[in-house]
């Protein structure tokens, strides 16, 4: 069996999460977020960069253990003040630790656990059962567009230094397959009786159509720097955990900041 097709059938339960939603998406999205965290925190040895790893396992934990159907953005800061406290004073009593290792503990933490925590906010949200699909559809389509795309139209390069394979002629393939197929979505979720105005799926899409591609970019700029192909080998013909959900950590944000913010929900 062709790799790819192994890993996506390995992936495949993450469809039925994605429908039952509640406490055991929750579970799920966390037990991401630590293999994502592993990941991200054992590529950055390759360039000598030693996270404080227990750390940000740590954070993790509390966080998604006090995660409800809201960010409690109280505990959170109180949490992140006190770990950075934590962490600027260990380079001060073993020497072999810097301000780097501190930094990028800290970024781990709300890269991989806080992005990834977004998936449950919006699945908690009015209409969550239906909203939690932008997060996925733009991501996957927007891929899967900007691929083709860029394989029968791509000429011109979009970012050579951190992906050379991928074009601007793929970029708005990815842009205008992410528009779309959350605009069909709200077209369907609006006839079962979701309040929202369709023009703001349109919107959504066309955010994440740019957005998600920046995920993709983030990802594979983090592996150039510490030389890397893939975060693991975790998923055969994927990769690891952050190669597979690189643009998903970015579309949750864009979805749950844009119905906060913009829709009011």
């Amino acid at each position: 069996m062709n790799n790819r097709y192994l890993g996506a059938l390995i992936l495949s339960p993450l469809i039925v999460f994605l429908f039952i939603g509640g406490i055991f998406l929750k579970y799920l999205v966390f037990i991401l977020s630590l293999c994502g965290l592993y990941e991200f925190y054992k590529v950055l040895r390759e360039k000598d960069i030693h996270s404080f790893s227990i750390v940000g396992y740590i954070l993790c934990i509390i966080y998604y253990l006090t995660l409800g159907t809201r960010i409690n953005t109280d505990l959170l800061f109180y949490i992140i003040i006190l770990a950075t406290l934590i962490c600027l004073s260990i380079p001060v009593i073993k020497i072999e630790y810097n301000f780097i290792d501190v930094a990028t503990t800290l970024l781990g933490f709300l890269y991989v656990p806080i992005f990834f925590s977004f998936i449950v906010l919006v699945n908690n949200k009015p209409y969550g059962n239906y909203l939690i699909w932008l997060i996925f559809l733009s991501s996957w389509i927007c891929d899967t567009s900007a691929y083709y795309s860029g394989k029968f139209f791509g000429k011109h390069k979009l970012c050579p230094k951190v992906s050379p394979k991928k074009t601007i002629e793929g970029s708005i393939g990815g842009f205008l397959g992410s528009m779309l197929s959350c605009g069909i979505l709200g077209i369907f979720v609006v006839n079962k009786g979701v309040n929202i105005p369709l023009i703001h799926f349109f919107l959504i899409g066309a955010l994440c159509g740019i957005l998600v591609q920046f995920g993709d970019l983030v990802a594979s700029s983090i592996k150039r720097f510490v030389g890397v192909k893939d975060y693991s080998n975790l998923i055969p013909g994927h990769g690891g955990i952050l190669d597979r959900f690189d643009s998903i950590l970015f579309s949750s944000v864009v979805v749950f900041y844009y119905l906060s913010f913009i829709v009011g929900i």
